[in-house]
């Protein structure tokens, strides 16, 4: 009996951990409009698009097709990556089968085993996951928030399974854009990245962080930003790789002193204008 109270309550801290991971879109910003308001790190309301204020009409028919045609390329877009190594990697659908392939690949990347009942753990571990997943989704804009898969983009190819995903979120944060320039307000957060264990050390995750690029295009924004933890030389390596570069790490009181792990902050940016505080 003790060790399966043990035990569940090893399940609870790793599902808080994973949750962790996941950054809650905030500060959303009205579909439709690129336009930036208040300071770095507040939270002002914005009009929407269906607002009573009035705007200036069109002045041709075509050019309401533009915008509209404009807004569908940024918030549904098809493949951002092909043939990337062999992989593909596109926008995940919004049927349930496709979302449960997706928590299925995550859960087993971030579920630590357990002496007893592990597949009980497990399963019970992949339903938290999915239903953080139905939510990110129900609740974010299509153009602030969207989870992405990799596949085999070969034809034919005997891998048909989702192998790989990640989570890119439109995010503010005082902490981070405290390492960014004056004028930077929101930046892309990379999250839940994870890839079967039997399609690891295969490139799978190189496409996936390829694809985010795409999609801080797409959505014109300049920063990537993802955190890592500072033991995990193996990660660290793949987003050094891919031009992430550490800017800072967690202050010991909130990692080490409660048993966390230590984590990193690292950040792709052109430009290279960070700020490095340790």
């Amino acid at each position: 009996m003790n060790a399966h109270y043990c035990q569940t309550n090893h399940h609870r801290s790793l599902s808080k951990q994973f949750s962790r991971n996941f950054i809650p879109v905030s500060h959303k910003k009205a579909i439709g409009s690129s336009r930036k308001v208040g300071n770095k790190g507040q939270n002002y309301p914005m009009k929407c698009c269906s607002s009573s204020i009035s705007q200036p009409p069109l002045q041709q028919a075509g050019e309401e097709v533009e915008l509209k045609l404009h807004h569908l390329h940024k918030e549904n877009f098809g493949f951002l990556v092909r043939d990337e190594y062999g992989w593909q990697v596109r926008r995940m659908g919004d049927s349930e089968d496709e979302m449960k392939k997706v928590a299925r690949v995550q859960a087993e990347a971030f579920h630590e085993p357990v002496l007893l009942f592990n597949d009980l753990f497990f399963e019970f571990f992949q339903a938290e996951v999915l239903a953080g997943l139905i939510h990110r989704v129900r609740n974010s804009p299509p153009d602030r928030y969207a989870c992405l898969v990799a596949e085999a983009s070969k034809e034919g190819s005997e891998f048909k399974e989702v192998v790989g995903v990640v989570d890119a979120t439109v995010y503010r944060d005082n902490d981070v854009l405290r390492h960014l320039p004056a004028d930077a307000d929101e930046y892309l957060y990379i999250s839940g990245i994870a890839v079967l264990h039997k399609f690891r050390r295969q490139k799978v995750a190189t496409a996936l962080l390829k694809a985010c690029e795409m999609v801080a295009n797409l959505w014109e924004l300049e920063y990537l930003v993802l955190r890592a933890y500072e033991d995990d030389w193996g990660a660290r390596k793949l987003y050094s790789n891919a031009g992430y570069r550490v800017v800072s790490t967690d202050p010991p009181w909130t990692s080490s002193w409660i048993g966390r792990r230590r984590r990193v902050l690292m950040i792709k940016t052109p430009k290279h204008h960070l700020y490095t505080k340790y």
